[in-house]
């Protein structure tokens, strides 16, 4: 498929907010429940900021998905059928509840608790409706995968609390530690997952064949598409890559994405250096951008049987 960096942005800058907020709900419930000191209000309020500026860009990149961003509310209309609809309602849902939470413990309120709950549920059913979306589409065997929604929750979760252990660092000091076991330990779980859903799209195989597709048996030779010019089909359903460059992005979103970051953490965390810990961050993020574009430029569109392979 040709991914669009509207997508891309879209499903990595929500994950990330929704990462961030689970590391901040994480610690206020941890120290509700007394394993260690209540945090400063401050790097609550900083972070729940952070994740809702990152769901809002995200809402904000999907608009140019859109050939009529004026009809966007439309999208909401089939919830009852359509993991996209789901979707469209789950992300306002998630930054509404953030916000309320946020508001509550600026105010001081005792319902934060509460109200984190309820921003939890909308958090992992923002993660199952952005994933199903992919996952729904069964003739994309790279998408419908038992992995994509395992994908998209560790990928989202390990993103956002490495967002978390700079922020703790620079208000919240004595969460820097368990901060940045909890990222390492997520990133490590997301690169394991992820390299499980690249072992298993290696080994698949068309399910459809140039015989299949015209009801013959007997081999069959392809020699033209039928015109020498593009078309919508050659545009939008197949990414143009070349396998070297496609070798190249999946070596270079493991580096970044995944080993890079727990190494600069690592070593942030050791020298007590905010620059590692925030170029963390920014690292993870780029090699995540080249992760999702991978991830829906992989997928194989059933047409490129005959639009895409021509003698």
């Amino acid at each position: 498929m040709r991914p669009a960096f509207s997508v891309v942005f879209l499903t990595t800058l929500i994950g990330a907010g929704q990462g961030l907020f689970l590391a901040l709900y994480a610690a206020q419930l941890g120290a509700s429940l007394g394993a260690f000191a209540a945090p400063d209000s401050r790097f609550l309020l900083a972070g729940a900021f952070a994740s809702l500026l990152l769901a809002g860009l995200g809402l904000l990149a999907s608009f140019f998905h859109l050939g009529r961003p004026e009809r966007a509310w439309r999208a909401a209309s089939q919830w009852r059928t359509s993991w996209l609809s789901r979707e469209v309602i789950a992300l306002p849902a998630f930054m509404a509840t953030t916000a309320a939470w946020a508001l509550a413990l600026y105010r001081g309120s005792g319902a934060s608790l509460a109200l984190g709950a309820a921003a939890l549920v909308a958090c992992l059913s923002l993660f199952v409706c952005t994933a199903m979306v992919y996952a729904g589409i069964k003739f994309l065997q790279e998408w419908a995968s038992p992995w994509t929604l395992p994908n998209f929750l560790l990928i989202g979760s390990a993103s956002g609390f490495v967002i978390c252990v700079p922020l703790a660092f620079a208000l919240a000091p004595p969460l820097t530690g368990p901060a940045a076991t909890c990222a390492v330990l997520l990133t490590g779980c997301a690169l394991a997952v992820r390299l499980a859903s690249l072992a298993r799209n290696d080994r698949l195989r068309p399910r459809s064949s140039p015989q299949s597709a015209i009801g013959m048996q007997g081999h069959i030779e392809q020699k033209s598409r039928g015109f020498t010019g593009g078309s919508f089909n050659t545009h939008e359903f197949f990414h143009g890559a070349s396998p070297d460059k496609m070798r190249m992005v999946r070596a270079g979103f493991v580096t970044f994405g995944f080993v890079a970051p727990v190494l600069l953490l690592l070593a942030g965390t050791a020298t007590g250096s905010f620059a590692l810990l925030a170029t963390a961050a920014a690292v993870q993020y780029a090699g995540l951008v080249a992760e999702r574009w991978y991830f829906l430029a992989q997928a194989s569109h059933p047409q490129n049987l005959y639009y895409q392979c021509a003698s």
